[in-house]
């Protein structure tokens, strides 16, 4: 069995937390402040969902990140090379109050976060439906809802498309981590923030 991680509980991080804990499926939630901190809300999202250390949420087989922007390199320092393993990409360079972009230059925000987790296969993917909707119900108007994933392995795509697809969202691939990331990314790209559903 595969095993999970999430680093960061905030709003996408509870809300993959949810997804998942809808379909009883374990994973090990951790933040900056430790895993006394996440007491009551592991407790509110369910009992799969355990919380834990950055160490021990960063072990898993697939380690899920979803953290403010400006606190990404300390959320991530210090942590073993992973080894092949998966991490998916749930970020965006942008974060309140001000929302206002960060200057990345040419380079795409995974890009960026690729270079902050040595070893790892990235996946992009959760980042660009609001954190309700991630939560919810993905059945809608008699469709799914749309996930879409992008990345430079294949097989880890297809890892976590299987994970999206158990959850109960449509997954779609947009390709290579250079071309997808952009297509996603918030702000900029043209995708973030559509609700958009298959049909049959």
């Amino acid at each position: 069995m595969t095993s999970i991680g999430i680093i960061g509980a905030g709003q996408i991080g509870r809300a993959i937390a949810t997804a998942l804990a809808r379909h009883d499926i374990t994973a090990t939630l951790a933040n900056s402040r430790g895993p006394e901190s996440l007491t009551n809300i592991v407790a509110e999202i369910g009992a799969s969902i355990t919380a834990g250390t950055r160490e021990e949420a960063a072990a898993r087989d697939i380690l899920l990140v979803a953290v403010n922007w400006s606190k990404l390199p300390a959320a991530l320092a210090g942590l073993p090379d992973f080894g092949g393993r998966i991490v998916v990409d749930a970020n965006n360079a942008i974060e309140a109050p001000l929302f206002r972009p960060v200057d990345l230059g040419s380079r795409s925000s995974s890009e960026v976060f690729t270079e902050m987790v040595p070893g790892a296969r990235v996946v992009k993917a959760f980042n660009h439906l609001q954190p309700d909707l991630v939560a919810g119900d993905p059945a809608s108007d008699g469709g799914r809802r749309v996930l879409f994933y992008s990345g430079e392995d294949a097989r880890a795509k297809a890892e976590v498309g299987a994970l999206i697809e158990r959850l109960g969202f449509f997954g779609i691939d947009l390709g290579p981590l250079a071309l997808g990331s952009r297509l996603v990314q918030f702000p900029g790209g043209p995708l973030p923030a559509l609700n958009l559903v298959k049909i049959g």
